[in-house]
């Protein structure tokens, strides 16, 4: 009888349902995960993403996509319509690489604008382009180069252009033979599921917070648009890393998510990185603990409850092993449990735990 009692707590002692608690779940969680275009490349980021109190998102392509595109094209020259203006700028631009000058042209094509090869085209780095065509000098640049061409716009342009800019546009300054003649609006588009992820975030209680390296008005304006109240704008990569520190040696866990080579550092630093995957930079992405592999955003809430649900999976897992192997001991101590039954438990443990961590690969959150 002692024998067989000391054979049946060595048979039930070995808590295995204990050690599969927790790479189950985790196993579980990632396998969910890949469903919705998550990678899942750090084994406890979902761990430490559980924990996470704050939210820092990058603005230009993580926000919004990255990629400007044509607001407007306002002409103010005599006898120029505003058509004849974005075709006279696009045909400057056609030899462009810089991405609004791109921008133009490819507005310009989309209109049906007819462009004509620049006859000279000379790209002034830092300023814009200069470039004649159907006989007419054009430049197309920031404020300087027009200033350099002794066509500064008038009060006139320049409250107009004031309006775009208040909306987080970027003004690219246009001139016709040496006179300002308008000026070209371009906004960086918002991801359309980056309001309800913020909304659904908040709901989690996830604090949103963006941080940018932009012009207070751009950041202003995409921040109103995502509902995300607090903001920091001009933040150099070492910013960047200052303020998530500070949240965090404040006791609150930072989750950050860019796309950029400067947001590496910042994804580093960060309780949890996660990076864009498509339009993300090598570096951000190796960088970062988690991947969206096809830069939705809109995946993040489920991101974070699934989380925290495996966090309760783990924990449930725990508690009821520990829970099966004490009850199990008592009962063989007591010699009311036999080795095979004492068997039969301890498997039975393992796979319900086994169990319970599967129902997370289905799992989807109702926030």
């Amino acid at each position: 009888g002692e024998a067989i009692r000391g054979v049946t707590i060595l048979v039930v002692f070995c808590p295995c349902a204990l050690v599969l608690a927790t790479p189950t779940a985790i196993m579980a969680a990632v396998g969910n995960c890949t469903k919705y275009g998550i990678l899942v490349r750090e084994g406890d980021a979902l761990e430490r993403l559980a924990a996470v109190k704050n939210v820092a998102f990058d603005k230009t392509g993580t926000l919004t996509y990255g990629k400007p595109a044509v607001a407007a094209v306002r002409s103010f020259a005599p006898g120029v319509t505003d058509a004849e203006l974005l075709s006279l700028a696009a045909s400057a631009e056609l030899r462009s690489e810089h991405p609004l000058g791109k921008a133009l042209v490819e507005r310009g094509r989309a209109e049906g604008a007819s462009l004509r090869e620049p006859e000279e085209f000379s790209m002034l780095p830092g300023l814009g382009v200069s470039a004649s065509s159907a006989g007419r000098k054009i430049l197309a640049g920031n404020a300087e180069l027009l200033a350099r061409g002794g066509a500064s716009p008038s009060p006139e342009i320049q409250a107009a252009a004031a309006e775009y800019a208040k909306e987080g546009a970027i003004v690219v300054w246009l001139a016709l033979d040496g006179k300002c003649a308008g000026f070209a609006a371009f906004s960086d588009e918002m991801r359309p599921s980056a309001p309800e992820a913020v909304r659904r975030l908040k709901k989690l209680g996830v604090a949103p917070v963006l941080l940018s390296g932009d012009r207070g008005e751009a950041v202003a304006h995409v921040s109103r648009m995502a509902g995300i109240d607090e903001t920091r704008c001009e933040c150099r990569p070492e910013d960047k890393i200052r303020i998530i520190r500070e949240f965090q040696a404040a006791g609150s866990p930072v989750c950050m998510v860019g796309d950029g080579v400067n947001d590496a550092p910042a994804l580093r630093a960060a309780h949890a990185g996660i990076a864009m995957g498509a339009v993300g930079s090598d570096i951000a992405v190796e960088s970062a603990d988690i991947v969206l592999v096809g830069d939705d955003i809109g995946v993040l809430p489920h991101l974070f409850a699934l989380s925290r649900r495996m966090m309760r999976t783990i924990k449930l897992n725990m508690a009821f092993s520990m829970a099966l192997n004490f009850a199990a001991i008592a009962l063989a101590a007591a010699g009311i449990l036999h080795p095979v039954a004492g068997a039969l438990v301890h498997n039975a443990g393992s796979v319900l735990v086994i169990i319970n961590s599967s129902l997370l690969l289905k799992w989807k959150s109702a926030a």
